[in-house]
């Protein structure tokens, strides 16, 4: 009897230890199963662990456009991705060259002068690379119904915000000022962004200020309530002048009700551009190229600035050499054509 139950033992044990290795047996191929999924999720990543994305201030569509598209390559690409709040593009262009963002948001004349070597820059830069080429900067320049300012012109002698100092609105401020014959000699200069310049246009301290972005601006649109706010004109004659030797800067106008305004106001346009460290991979940049168009929808719901942003657009106006991965994105969209 003895023998029976030792027999039955030995037997239930050994049933009990194939049916145990059996699920070790399959155990190891769940695993496998589990690392080849994850495996391949990876192979649809990035090669960076980081895409810091430069902007602007805090309101500005910079901002606004880069938020948006930072939390799409979060989730999209399990990456760290991210926004900088900065003083706009010519830091975000010294920001690109120190290595210290992967893109940055940046209008098209400072990054002429980037590449160049001319404005802000000693010597040309090779370090960063076109992604995209955006949607149209206008330049707004407002002031309130009393000050009787109608034209650039009339700036001459006037208290003005020009944009943060060394940003992209400055730039711009200063080369269309001198291109109307008024050098920094001629006003008094306040450095603030749009929205410190809107606060001081409301409180009474300047008299004037350039706010060169995407419409609407949203530090306008709040500064408009309760304020008699007054689009300042670029005369068509003089903007086509100035474009001559700036090719970047387009006559355009702001149009009828964007402010309130019933006419439409005539101003020059610089076009916006998305820029990449040109070390970044070609697979990389292929990877940021191709969400960021499929991300259109998206944006544009963010700020309306970005529905004037087209796969065609993009490759229009550029100027800084194209990053490879975005070259290589374009030309297998426009083989699609």
């Amino acid at each position: 009897m003895k023998l029976m139950k030792s027999t039955l033992a030995f037997a239930i044990g050994a049933v009990s230890l194939l049916t145990l290795n059996a699920c070790d047996d399959k155990q190891p191929a769940q695993n496998q199963q589990s690392s080849t999924s994850t495996q391949s999720d990876a192979s649809q990543g990035l090669e960076s662990k980081f895409v810091t994305i430069a902007t602007g201030g805090a309101s500005g569509p910079y901002n606004i456009i880069g938020t948006t598209l930072a939390e799409t390559y979060s989730k999209v690409f399990k990456t760290n991705s991210k926004t900088q709040t900065t003083g706009a593009s010519v830091e975000n262009i010294n920001l690109i060259n120190q290595g210290k963002v992967e893109m940055a948001f940046v209008m098209s004349d400072v990054l002429s002068d980037a590449v160049n070597g001319t404005g802000n820059f000693s010597q040309k830069l090779d370090s960063v690379s076109e992604m995209a080429a955006l949607y149209p900067n206008f330049v707004q320049i407002v002031t309130s119904g009393k000050t009787g300012i109608k034209t650039i012109t009339d700036l001459k002698g006037k208290r003005v915000a020009t944009g943060a100092q060394n940003s992209g609105v400055e730039v711009n401020a200063r080369n269309l000022l001198a291109g109307f014959g008024i050098t920094y000699n001629d006003i008094t200069v306040d450095y603030l962004g749009y929205a410190e310049a809107a606060d001081a246009l409301k409180a009474g301290k300047i008299d004037a200020a350039f706010l060169t972005s995407g419409l609407p601006n949203s530090s306008l649109m709040e500064l408009q309530q309760g304020f008699d706010l007054q689009l300042v004109s670029i005369p068509a004659d003089g903007a086509a002048k100035i474009a001559e030797s700036r090719p970047y800067f387009t006559p355009m106008d702001i149009p009828a009700n964007t402010y309130g305004n019933k006419e439409p106001v005539p101003t020059v346009a610089i076009k916006n551009a998305l820029v990449v460290q040109t070390k970044m991979s070609t697979d990389d940049v292929y990877k940021l190229t191709k969400q960021f168009f499929e991300s259109l929808p998206a944006l544009a719901t963010a700020h309306q600035a970005a529905k004037a942003i087209t796969v065609e657009g993009a490759q229009e106006g550029l100027v800084a050499p194209l990053h490879p991965g975005a070259e290589k994105y374009y030309a297998e969209v426009n083989g699609q054509k």
